[in-house]
């Protein structure tokens, strides 16, 4: 039977870590970090989401902003807004929730946010760093998948890889932080051909597509270590992740539930990116 890699308990040490580090900042500099969090529309589980990461900088120290705007707000004024953030020494972490309802470009958005107070790790420039192999602000699931696998001993150098999911928040960036770490990467998407040959092969297998169950224990080799970044609501109500989770946790050597495993590692970095964007 796996262990079970609980996201609950490994955020709390970072939470705690992050509480003691802010309190030093603010005796030793009188710097209290602040995150700005712009909610745009009525979407319920992007409230959810903006609640969770409130009450997290409460418990942290931390300031914490909240814009909720309407669904019909204009992109201007939304950029508006950011471009005072950026200018408000008060704040150092700015984030947009995201999905955007479709009349705003989300790609202006992200790049208007100041890069050094971009938390999120998704402008450009933040991702060029990270291509080039010396990140600055590190998007946080994939951030937190990788401290995850480093708290729990499990080697990452030498070892094969593999993402099911290309997409710019979890896939393609936690690619190359794993590529950084020198393991060999693979990533499977919807395109990809025998799909279970290549999942076979992986000592670390990322699911991260989005597809209910779609992980089952024949596509896994024994011993693997199982991430299980999807979180899926079935029709009578019950979360469930991209892994059969009762079958592969019999096959492999490490999994992570959903709920309670990469989503509170995702919001403790945030807290984690904030605190470096407030030390600096």
């Amino acid at each position: 039977m796996a262990i079970i890699m609980d996201g609950n308990r490994l955020s709390r040490d970072v939470r705690n870590h992050v509480t003691s580090e802010a309190l030093r900042l603010k005796q030793n500099r009188g710097i209290v970090p602040g995150l700005a969090v712009i909610l745009v529309g009525e979407d319920a589980a992007s409230k959810i989401y903006v609640k969770r990461k409130e009450s997290a900088c409460k418990e942290v120290g931390f300031l914490s902003r909240e814009f909720r705007l309407p669904h019909d707000t204009t992109q201007k004024k939304i950029l508006q807004i950011i471009r005072e953030l950026n200018h408000d020494q008060s704040i150092h972490g700015i984030l947009v929730q995201l999905p955007l309802p479709g009349h705003i470009n989300p790609d202006t958005v992200i790049e208007t946010i100041d890069p050094r107070k971009d938390v999120d790790g998704f402008h450009p420039w933040n991702v060029g760093r990270l291509f080039s192999g010396d990140p600055y602000h590190i998007a946080c699931t994939p951030r937190g998948i990788v401290e995850m696998i480093d708290r729990h001993g499990i080697e990452i150098e030498g070892k094969e890889a593999v993402i099911v999911g290309r997409s710019n928040i979890v896939g393609k960036p936690l690619a190359l932080l794993l590529l950084n770490r020198h393991a060999t990467v693979t990533i499977c998407h919807s395109r990809t051909k025998n799909l279970s040959e290549v999942t076979k092969r992986a000592d670390i297998l990322i699911a991260a597509a989005g597809r209910p169950e779609m992980i089952k224990s024949g596509m896994i080799k024994d011993g693997a270590v199982v991430i299980d970044v999807g979180i899926n609501r079935l029709d009578n109500g019950r979360l469930v992740g991209d892994v059969a989770f009762a079958e592969v946790a019999e096959k492999a050597s490490h999994i992570t539930p959903v709920p309670g495993g990469v989503g509170p590692m995702t919001i403790a970095m945030l807290l984690v990116n904030t605190l470096k964007a407030a030390s600096l």
